[in-house]
């Protein structure tokens, strides 16, 4: 049986990754019936259905996630041999870039990546997404998001993922309000911001309810944004990654910080994109500005 060429083995990787028939044929500017013919191709030569559908999802074997690594890695190595031979030039570039944060993920990393940009003299038309824990996995998979930050933690089979920066939460009051020593009781009478957690950050409501301080809460945010100046104007508390807490601290001096009485470590904020073989040039540049503007210095960067 001969081997399949190298755009059947292209639409596999690209159906592992995107899970349907019709993003698949999408993605790939071919028909439908072009991916279900060399579906049913790849299914002959490795003996498999690789795929299974399930409601409107097409599901992979463990033989499909088996091929997965090996085949995305060997694809990845031609695409850089071929665009290697082209140069990407930052300066010229004026197309579109779509980077999904969370509420204070712009306020904390949105400033040094324009920066950066305007170092490097470039001018793409940025486009700034709030990025939903729950949907971002599938928009940077189907390349709605060109890049995404996030504590949330997502299939790194299918995505390409690196981390920048360690979180560690930390409590923020008015210098006014005053919390106590740091210990079991400094909480006692005092009330709470939440704030939701749809940009991935579960620790606080995590900790607020396994300390019993739930019933402490007084206000439910929505965003991080306006909690400075709520937090200058009252006796209230809030939870932050520590490097946040830092900035907002910068911007209000009237604030203070103050360590927890527990650990309070969470998953570290991540750069996440589609794996090489997907992305163009200017999305792989995209990926190393960022890559630069924000990281920590505590994690290796790779090439």
């Amino acid at each position: 049986m001969a081997l399949p060429d190298l755009n059947q083995l292209r639409t596999f990787v690209v159906l592992y990754e995107l899970r349907s028939l019709t993003a698949t044929a999408q993605r790939l500017h071919v028909t439908q019936p072009t991916v279900s013919y060399t579906l049913a191709r790849l299914r002959e030569r490795f003996a498999d259905d690789l795929f299974r559908r399930e409601g409107h999802v097409m599901v992979p074997t463990a033989r499909a996630t088996e091929l997965f690594g090996p085949l995305n890695e060997a694809l990845t190595r031609i695409d850089d041999t071929v665009r290697g031979a082209l140069d990407f030039d930052p300066a010229s570039f004026s197309g579109e870039l779509t980077l999904g944060l969370t509420s204070i993920g712009e306020q904390t990393f949105l400033p040094p990546i324009v920066s950066a940009l305007a170092d490097e003299g470039s001018t793409p038309h940025l486009q700034v997404t709030r990025l939903d824990a729950d949907e971002v996995e599938e928009e940077l998979i189907r390349g709605t998001i060109d890049l995404a930050l996030t504590v949330s933690l997502m299939d790194a089979s299918r995505l390409w993922r690196t981390p920048v920066r360690s979180v560690e939460y930390v409590a923020v009051t008015s210098r006014d309000h005053p919390l106590p020593a740091t210990g079991p009781e400094m909480f006692r009478g005092r009330r709470f911001v939440r704030v939701s957690a749809r940009g991935g950050h579960v620790f606080p409501l995590q900790a607020l309810i396994e300390h019993g301080l739930m019933p402490q809460v007084a206000l439910t945010a929505e965003e991080y944004a306006t909690v400075p100046a709520v937090l200058v104007a009252t006796d209230l508390i809030v939870m932050l990654p520590r490097h946040v807490a830092e900035v907002f601290r910068g911007w209000f001096p009237g604030l203070q910080i103050a360590e927890l009485p527990w650990p309070g470590h969470s998953s570290p904020v991540a750069l996440y994109t589609r794996r090489d073989g997907a992305l163009s040039p200017a999305q792989r540049w995209f990926r190393r500005l960022v890559l630069g503007a924000v990281s920590s210095g505590e994690f290796s960067v790779p090439d």
